[in-house]
């Protein structure tokens, strides 16, 4: 077991790795441009390149859309009153709350731990959630996105292309279906890459406050993303992924939105940063009971 948790976890802590090392040495990194090439390129090539390949009980997938959206809510409200217990502005704490990072640490997890089927159902989360992310998130943030934007965001059209692939139970041309596959894969190296990039220049403060909510951000996730698993009854693969997905570090873009909004970033910061590195503790530790629980261990 300990080998297959090293398995699934090295390529996440070395390529991030690299990513980080790459900053601290002062060599360049287009963090901009990388982000919108893996959120408007790569990133839906994926999306099309898995749903289309993977063999996806649709009832399944679109419960852990909906499994998604009921997580994300009962996060947001216990963010809520977090805040209003501290007395703090809900807008820092929510978001953070709401939106794990289940883009840069959870699709390559997902993918090392439970393979092509659990990478399919975890980017049914991870589709769902950076819908709400880049429209919900950017309002409570104070950037607001306009609906026609996000109807054309590439990764909801990709998303429903796939669909239809799947209902109709069509093929992609081949060349086509290459196109896409060589495209996606670039997306899982560069959201790492990016993540090591990114926590190498935010600058950690308030540790002991970051290391305490960033800890039970992950703690709340895990036990929510069980309890709804085991409401919905979803099959044991899907519920691994779906505790998973919920489990994830707070993302990085929220350190971005909260600095555009200036709103607390140094808190937000902290978050992040602080819930990253315990991540590399707690997610081993689920490991141990979803990689048997899952069938994949």
């Amino acid at each position: 077991m300990l080998v297959e948790l090293f398995a699934v976890m090295a390529p996440v802590l070395i390529v991030a790795g690299i990513g980080y090392g790459w900053a601290r040495s002062g060599q360049p990194y287009p963090t901009d441009f990388v982000t919108r090439l893996v959120l408007n390129i790569s990133t839906p090539c994926l999306v099309l390149s898995t749903l289309s390949r993977a063999e996806v009980d649709l009832s399944v997938f679109g419960q852990m859309a909906a499994a998604c959206v009921v997580i994300s809510v009962l996060m947001a409200l216990i963010g809520w009153g977090l805040s209003r217990a501290m007395g703090s502005d809900p807008r820092v704490l929510v978001p953070a709350y709401m939106f794990p990072n289940t883009g840069n640490m959870g699709l390559p997890i997902s993918l090392y731990a439970f393979g092509e089927a659990g990478l399919a159902l975890a980017v049914a989360f991870f589709v769902v959630l950076s819908v709400g992310h880049f429209s919900v998130g950017l309002i409570l943030s104070g950037a607001a996105q306009s609906w026609r934007r996000l109807l054309l965001n590439p990764v909801i059209i990709s998303l429903c292309v796939a669909l239809a692939v799947l209902l109709l139970d069509l093929e992609l041309p081949r060349w086509i279906d290459n196109t896409v596959g060589l495209l996606g894969a670039m997306s899982i190296p560069m959201m790492l890459l990016t993540l090591g990039v990114s926590l190498a220049s935010i600058r950690l403060k308030q540790v002991g406050r970051g290391m305490w909510l960033g800890g039970l951000r992950m703690l709340c996730g895990a036990a929510i993303g069980w309890v709804i698993a085991l409401a919905l009854d979803l099959p044991p693969l899907a519920q691994a992924v779906l505790v998973m997905q919920s489990a994830m570090p707070v993302a990085v873009f929220n350190y971005l939105f909260a600095v555009r909004a200036g709103r607390s970033p140094e808190t937000v910061a902290s978050l992040v940063i602080c819930s990253t590195l315990l991540s590399f503790l707690f997610i081993p530790l689920l490991l141990l009971w979803w990689l048997p629980a899952s069938g994949q261990g």
